[in-house]
């Protein structure tokens, strides 16, 4: 069915169920998986880039500015690595054979290249339900994944559902319906 899944994880409260639902997939069809986190300034929890409006007037504090920002950006990327290795170790653990990278740039087109080039046969990304002007002020991930990846694309949907469930409840293996008959 399945022999590479590109799993995508960002840094929202969904990620850990993008990663449990990638996780039982994989041990379901004996898949490997592939663990990708694309560092990008609009993800959540990243330092915000400084802005350069006092430069003319005070280069020192520019430079310092900088720094500070450089350093902070410096313990993002080391802490999603971190993330990223101990879902690795996970994996692992339960018998998956399993990789992770980390790379700068825009979370949509780098899943769908990233995909491509690993010769991925599934990408598991997750969606926050982002709808309307939100969708078009923020964008949607998922969705360009949707349309422009070069595989099949599982999207697992945060938020509630109908039922008032969280997505993390939802995860939850259900048995399967007596059948009739």
């Amino acid at each position: 069915m399945f022999s590479k899944i590109l799993v995508a994880l960002d840094n929202s409260p969904l990620r850990g169920v993008v990663f449990n639902q990638a996780l039982q997939l994989a041990q379901k069809t004996g898949a490997s998986l592939s663990l990708l986190h694309v560092l990008s300034a609009y993800e959540e929890g990243s330092p915000v880039v400084p802005i350069h409006s006092y430069q003319a007037y005070y280069p020192i504090l520019d430079d310092a500015i900088w720094k500070d920002y450089q350093e902070r950006w410096g313990k993002f990327e080391t802490d999603r690595l971190a993330r990223l290795q101990a879902e690795a170790d996970q994996a692992l653990a339960a018998g998956i054979c399993t990789e992770f990278s980390q790379v700068v740039g825009d979370p949509a087109p780098t899943i769908c290249a990233t995909a491509q080039s690993s010769q991925a046969d599934l990408i598991v990304v997750g969606s926050h339900g982002r709808r309307g002007l939100e969708a078009i002020m923020l964008g949607s991930v998922s969705n360009y994944v949707m349309h422009r990846a070069p595989c099949s694309v599982l999207v697992v949907r945060g938020g509630l559902t109908p039922a008032g469930l969280t997505t993390a409840a939802m995860a939850q293996p259900q048995p399967a319906p007596a059948s009739m008959g």
